[in-house]
């Protein structure tokens, strides 16, 4: 007879996992995750209460809602582009400059020459791709580093600017061009109450986003990849239908999209399916991860490096356009600090230094943060010296929380 001691069956009793406490794991470990993977959209949230409650509701107003979009669309375009070259492990100093250089440019075509509002657009993007090949030449095919060729582009292209504006001001423009930064989608059914047309376009971007939440977590479970319990995946998809919601009635209660919105909108689902569907994309995190291994493996890092900083000076030239039209006005000052912010706003949203990692949508959430900082200190009457203090702590800790989630991770 044996005298081995079996250990106990987990399955009789007294063993019995305890579900409740297996499901409150579970809920954990995915908030958890959830929270390291939108941990800038939560900031953007806690961001937006604060400034709510310090400036009295005025910055949940519907005026200011839509003002904040108008505002910082340049800010946002450039955000779009920048967050690209910096995944490839680059970075692009002249970007304020080159907006100024198009602006002037748009207003000699548009306002001296008498050009149609829409050749001044079409001529000014095509100044804007030609100084990104002029600075992809020199950055991909000539091997100077970006920040050199970008810090040079800077004092270029501003010197540029001031040639063709003669240092002065250049205005005002055709109204159908002030339309891309001050122009909204509104009373096209009508006058109403809320404009239909925005609550109409709100309710397909729910349904949309819905549709493709639902197909990619049918995706992961078919694949048998871990999905999050369905309660929470439901909350998650509530939490965020309100905020569509509500920021769609906003926009319906005043004047109606903002024309830049539908120009940002159109940026992020582009360079989103570019940057996630595409070898195009692939390539570019590919490059910033890891560049000799890029090489190694057959890519074009000089023609990827190329048409990164064409598609820089396209959207850079677009920015300056919207800002000009915002401001119906060319001027000298036009673009001062432009690059900074877009940098920050790549930043914040989560792009690494050393290149690799960064997402459309969390530049533009950056962006949106670096715009309610500049909205809501604005209302509270804080000066520009304070402001500028405030966005450099901001984005300082962004970085240095991103670095510690790293080497927390890395631990494990």
């Amino acid at each position: 007879m044996s005298n081995d001691i079996k250990p106990p069956d987990e399955s009789t009793v007294g063993f019995h996992s305890n579900p409740s406490s297996n499901k409150a794991a579970s809920w954990l470990t995915h908030l958890l995750a959830d929270l390291g993977k939108n941990g800038i959209f939560i900031a953007l949230v806690v961001v937006v209460v604060l400034f709510s409650i310090l400036t009295d509701g005025i910055l949940l107003r519907p005026q200011n809602i839509s003002n904040l979009i108008v505002q910082n669309g340049y800010i946002l375009v450039l955000a779009v582009g920048m967050v690209m070259v910096i995944i490839a492990g680059h970075i692009d100093l002249s970007v304020g400059s080159v907006a100024a250089f198009v602006g002037a440019c748009s207003g000699v075509f548009a306002v001296t020459w008498g050009l149609p509002w829409w050749l001044s657009i079409i001529l000014s993007l095509l100044i804007g791709a030609l100084v990104g090949v002029w600075q992809g030449f020199w950055i991909a095919y000539v091997g100077i580093p970006a920040f050199i060729v970008t810090l040079a582009g800077m004092l270029i292209f501003r010197g540029l600017a001031l040639a063709v504006l003669g240092n002065a001001n250049i205005g005002s423009f055709p109204s159908q061009y002030r339309a891309l930064g001050n122009g909204f989608l509104t009373d096209l059914f009508g006058e109403f109450d809320y404009d239909p047309f925005t609550l109409g376009i709100a309710v397909i971007a729910i349904l949309a986003l819905i549709v493709q939440q639902v197909r990619a977590r049918v995706a992961r479970a078919k694949y048998g990849q871990d999905v999050e319990p369905i309660v929470w995946f439901v909350a998650k998809l509530v939490l965020i239908t309100v905020a569509i919601g509500a920021f769609a009635l906003a926009l319906a209660s005043y004047k109606g999209i903002p024309v830049t919105l539908i120009v940002l909108a159109v940026l992020v689902l582009i360079y989103g399916i570019i940057m996630n569907r595409t070898i195009f994309g692939r390539h570019i995190y590919a490059i910033g991860g890891n560049r000799h291994a890029a090489e190694l493996s057959g890519i074009k890092t000089r023609k990827v490096d190329f048409f990164l900083f064409v598609n820089m000076g396209i959207l850079a030239a677009l920015a300056g356009l919207i800002f000009t039209a915002r401001l119906n006005l060319a001027g000298p000052k036009a673009g001062d600090g432009f690059e900074l912010e877009a940098i920050s706003a790549a930043f914040i949203g989560g792009a690494a230094v050393t290149g690799g990692v960064g997402r459309i949508g969390g530049a533009i959430i950056g962006g949106l943060i670096i715009g309610v900082l500049n909205n809501g200190m604005s209302i509270l009457g804080i000066g520009i010296e304070w402001q500028q203090a405030v966005k450099g702590l901001v984005l300082l800790f962004a970085v240095a929380f991103d670095v510690y989630n790293k080497r927390r991770s890395g631990g494990h």
